[in-house]
This record gives C-alpha cells, sequence and structure tokens, in this order.
C-alpha cells in the first residue's frame, strides 16, 4: 500500500492517476487531498487531475520527472546501499576554498558522471567545496537552471536524482563537500502548474516573474514547502548546506524570517546527523543581519556573497567603470572594501541613486562569512556576452585578482575553469521548448542590452543551441602555456593559504593595508605575511621586503623594499618577522 498526497486547496476535486489508472482522493481540512493504492511499482508514474481539466499534472513535490517538468511524476527513493559516505564527518565552509560550477558546461557531456571525473583535478587544485549551479528540475534540455517549477525533482539530462547521489558519494569520498544552488524566490515560466494546486504565488513580484507568497494569506504550507524542499538536500541527498538564490527578492513581512526558520531547522539537522551543514546567502542588501547568529537577533545564515569586494576588485584591476562599478575603481575603494567587508555601508550609491548597506561589525563577525570571489556565473554571464576577465585581461592581472581574493582573510569562492584563464564565454542559454517563449526570452535578453548601450546584434541569442555549446569548457587549455602557468599559482596560493597560519586569522581588525594610488600598488599585511600586487602596467618599488614565498614574474629584493614588474604579485615573508 502506498499513500499518495498534495496539498491542493483550490480544486474543488481531484483525482490521482497511477500508471493510467485513475484513484479518488480525499480531502481533509487543511487542504491535503489522500489515497492509498495497492500494487504500486517502487518506479511508478503518477500524476493528479484537477476538477474536470484531464490533464494529469505532476506532483508539486515530484521527486522525479523522466521525461520532463510537464509530464507524469516517478516514484523514487534514494537507494541506501547507493551511499558509501558513512563516515563522512563534514566541513564547515568558513575559510573554505569553494568552486562553483554548472554541471551542463563544466565537462563536454554535461553530467554528474562527467563531474566525478574531474574531481581528482579539484582535489589536486586544492578545493574545499563543489558547489553545482541549479540542479532542480527546469523546463528544456539545458539552462543555468534558475527556472526551476518542481524544486523537489533532480534535472534528468544531467543523470537524475541517481546521478547526483553518485556524484555526492564521490565528492565526500574525496574529501570535498558538496554545496547545492537553490531559488526559493520565484518560479520558472514553463511547466509551472503550481498556482493551480493552491496560493503559491503572492501579490508582489520581482524582476524573474511573481513572488513567492511567504507572508500572504495561506502562505503556511508555502513555507513549509521551502523548508522541506531545503532540508531533503541535505537530509536525502546528503549536501552539505545550500547556496540561496537572491534572497533579498524573499519579501517575509512576518515576525518569525523564513530564512532564520531555515537556519534554525538546518541546524536541527546538523545536529541530527552529526555534521556541520552550511547556508550560503546571495543578497543585495549589505545588511549583516543575514549573517548574525540567530541568538543575537540576526538571521543566522553561515555566510553571504560579497558583490562589493568582487566590483572592488574587478573595476580596480581592469578599469572598467561602467554600472554597478562606477562607485568603485581606486585602491583607495578596494582598500577600504578588503578592510571593513563591504563598500556601501549606509553610504550614496550612485547605481542606486540612494543610499545602501549597514556597516559590519568586524570585532564581533569574522571575514569568514564572507564570500570573495574575482567572479561568478553572474558576473560573467549576466554581461551582454558572457566574456570572461581572462578574454580582456593579461594573465599578470588575472594573477594580481587571484592573490588579492585567495590572500584575503574571506572564505574563497573560484568559478569553473577561472584558475587556468579560461578563454570559453559563459553566456545565458535556454532551452524552453514553447516557440512563444522561446522567442519572448530572445528579444527580452537583446532589448535589456541594448537599453544599456550594447548593440542588440552582438548579444547571443539564448536559445541557439550554440550559445550553450560555446559556453563549454575547453579542457585541452588546462596544460597549455600560460594558462597551465596561472593553474599552478593558484594551486600554490591555496596550498599557501592552508600552511601560513597567518593567511587563517579571519578578523579584519587584524589586516592592514598599505597603498599608492598614483602608482598602483597595494599591500596586505596579514601578520608575518604580505601580499603585494602591482596593478600598474609599469615596473613599480613598493616598501616592503622580506622573502618570498610565492610570486608571479620575478620581483627583486633589496633591504627595504621589493621592486615588482608590471602586473605581478609578490608574498613575502616580512623582513624581521
Amino acid at each position: 500500500m502506498v499513500e499518495f498526497s498534495v496539498w491542493a486547496p483550490k480544486p474543488q476535486r481531484v483525482q490521482l492517476d497511477v500508471d493510467g489508472t485513475r484513484h479518488p482522493m480525499t480531502r481533509s481540512d487543511d487542504g491535503w487531498w489522500h489515497a492509498e493504492v495497492p500494487g504500486v511499482r517502487p518506479d511508478a508514474r503518477y500524476g493528479f487531475v484537477l476538477d474536470d481539466d484531464p490533464t494529469v499534472l505532476p506532483d508539486p513535490r515530484s521527486p522525479r520527472q523522466p521525461e520532463g517538468v510537464h509530464e507524469r511524476s516517478q516514484l523514487w527513493a534514494p537507494d541506501p546501499n547507493a551511499w558509501t559516505d558513512a563516515d563522512w564527518p563534514g566541513r564547515s565552509i568558513e575559510g573554505a576554498v569553494i568552486y562553483e560550477l554548472h554541471v551542463g558546461t563544466f565537462t563536454p557531456e554535461g553530467t554528474f558522471d562527467a563531474v566525478i571525473d574531474k574531481l581528482d583535478y579539484l582535489v589536486d587544485l586544492g578545493v574545499d567545496f563543489v558547489e553545482l549551479m541549479p540542479v532542480n528540475a527546469f523546463g528544456g534540455t539545458h539552462g543555468w537552471g534558475y527556472d526551476g517549477v518542481l524544486w523537489y525533482a533532480v534535472h534528468e539530462p544531467y543523470g537524475g536524482p541517481d546521478g547526483l547521489v553518485r556524484l555526492i558519494d564521490a565528492c565526500h569520498h574525496r574529501g570535498l563537500g558538496v554545496l547545492i544552488d537553490a531559488v526559493f524566490n520565484h518560479l520558472g515560466p514553463s511547466g509551472n502548474y503550481l498556482p493551480r494546486f493552491g496560493p503559491y504565488l503572492s501579490t508582489g513580484s520581482n524582476p524573474w516573474g511573481e513572488s513567492i507568497n511567504i507572508a500572504d494569506a495561506h502562505a503556511d504550507e508555502v513555507r513549509r514547502y521551502i523548508l522541506d524542499c531545503a532540508l531533503r538536500w541535505m537530509r536525502d541527498f546528503h549536501a552539505d548546506g545550500l547556496r540561496l538564490d537572491a534572497v533579498h527578492a524573499l519579501v517575509d513581512t512576518t515576525a518569525v524570517h523564513i530564512l532564520e526558520e531555515l537556519a534554525a531547522e538546518t541546524d536541527a539537522l546538523a545536529a541530527e546527523l552529526g555534521r556541520p551543514l552550511s547556508l550560503i546567502a546571495e543578497s543585495d542588501l549589505n545588511d549583516p543581519r543575514l549573517i548574525t547568529p540567530r541568538d543575537r537577533g540576526g538571521l543566522g545564515m553561515t555566510a553571504q556573497w560579497d558583490d562589493d569586494i568582487h566590483h572592488a576588485i574587478h573595476a580596480a584591476v581592469s578599469g572598467e567603470r561602467q554600472g554597478y562599478y562606477g562607485d568603485f575603481g581606486t585602491l583607495e575603494t578596494l582598500a577600504q572594501t578588503l578592510k571593513n567587508g563591504y563598500f556601501h555601508a549606509g553610504t550614496y550609491s550612485s547605481f542606486r541613486g540612494r543610499r545602501h548597506g549597514r556597516p559590519l561589525d568586524t570585532a564581533e563577525i569574522p571575514a569568514t562569512r564572507l564570500l570573495a570571489y574575482t567572479l561568478t556565473h553572474d558576473q560573467v554571464g549576466n554581461r551582454a556576452v558572457g566574456d570572461r576577465p581572462s578574454q580582456n585581461l593579461e594573465f599578470g592581472q588575472l594573477a594580481v585578482k587571484a592573490a588579492l581574493v585567495i590572500g584575503s582573510p574571506y572564505t574563497v569562492m573560484l568559478f569553473m575553469g577561472e584558475e587556468w584563464g579560461s578563454t570559453s564565454p559563459f553566456q545565458f542559454f535556454s532551452s524552453h521548448p514553447e516557440p512563444e517563449l522561446a522567442r519572448a526570452t530572445a528579444e527580452g535578453r537583446k532589448r535589456e542590452f541594448a537599453e544599456h548601450g550594447w548593440d542588440a546584434d552582438e548579444v547571443p541569442d539564448p536559445q541557439d543551441p550554440a550559445t550553450f555549446l560555446r559556453s563549454k569548457l575547453d579542457w585541452a587549455e588546462v596544460d597549455r602555456g600560460q594558462h597551465a602557468r596561472l593553474r599552478a599559482t593558484y594551486q600554490a596560493l591555496i596550498a599557501l593559504r592552508r600552511s601560513e597560519p597567518d593567511l587563517a586569522d579571519p578578523w579584519l581588525g587584524h589586516l592592514h593595508i598599505d597603498y599608492d594610488e598614483q602608482q598602483q600598488w597595494i599591500v596586505l599585511h596579514r601578520g608575518t605575511v604580505a601580499i603585494a600586487c602591482n596593478l600598474s602596467p609599469e615596473t613599480v618599488r613598493v616598501p616592503v621586503s622580506g622573502s618570498v614565498l610565492l610570486a608571479w614574474d620575478s620581483p627583486q629584493l633589496d633591504r627595504n623594499s621589493v621592486v615588482m614588474p608590471r602586473y605581478s604579485f609578490a608574498v613575502l615573508r616580512k623582513s624581521g618577522e
């Protein structure tokens, strides 16, 4: 006997379809419908028929969608014998090195099993965590994954739920933690049947569509839908945590914010499992309450992405000043951001046209609760042509960016391929099967960037399969010339970060920074270690000296200074230390 249930307060009648046979369902007072069916196969296909519409709809909590998001669901449960990670103790993300990747473009095959083949490479690089861009079920064969509609199911072209089990188990076998990017702020446009079941959407909206109902009438079950999904990734799939997409779009006016509720339930699950679990928020708010513990009035997120650090580093190294880079670019701004965590901390943002953020208490919140990075999927893919810094900068400039991030006190995140200066773009791609939606997506993308001054003809069509194929990494580059040299530099920087105790110090109050705006050099002082960077195209003399632990190009040392070639860095054990 198998019990089926679905929350569907909107329809007056719900029928269960199991392998083509209809079964009546009984409604309880809370809007849940139930049915028990004998003799059901473990992999049975099923769905729900609402009122008089004969269409069989997938289960909102579907565990598997073998034929895609428009078709029947399939029963699925993880095979206990598939797991070999019983001795996995877990690990904290604070101070770790995280590697963000998109399953579909990380390898030519674009599958979970193909990622497994690259795990030894990541271990050798020095990575601690793999962060998977969304793997939930979404319309079409390929896409970024942020337009998911069945959050509990795993995208089948990647390998489905069994493939994800194999990947996470293989990661744990190699000592790698796994983070999953979860999107709870909106639903995608293709295959979104949830509003037919119940009030999943609110009256508000965000840049990606209608907002999720987490605070309006009947929100309790929608909140439970989100919380249970989040916990499922960590409990059933053994993930070590989640990256929560754009949490600033989760508009919650209740007394207990849904993020606080999720943090509490995640901590309870971690205690039950006996291993740490982490929640990383992507937020545009610069609000330290996100990463302040719950017992101190915060929401209790483990960490958050920090775009200010990215903007400060990228603008200083590249010279770009358009859009949100407008307030960044000087070494003063870079030093201030690295020292304080946020640049906009109750200060005026020209991009937003208002004050933004609030100060971070650096004496109470360690730097390891902020993620620093030279790029992310957003910072590449949301450019008009998806170009990486490696397509516009010299290798020395890429090395300087790496030294500033990996040599900082923050938790480090890399985006796939950056460590060798991949020349493959990461463009926005989709594969909506509906012609109208496909056309609207392509036209909207071109219109958006044309409004910001780009030539619309340069913006790639996200529906063109070539856009997806161009975005796949070219692994043949890894061992070529300067690419190999950059990869070795990343590897050495990560190893140095682990071997030098002063580089593990998480407190920003212990970080001291010197810089010269005119000569374009900056030095991060981390106890006995100094990370000196020359952002200038000219050779400069920097007033710090010592023994060289690692460098890009060949610095010349004397008693009181180091002469640094153009676009280079040097990590020094300071004289007298």
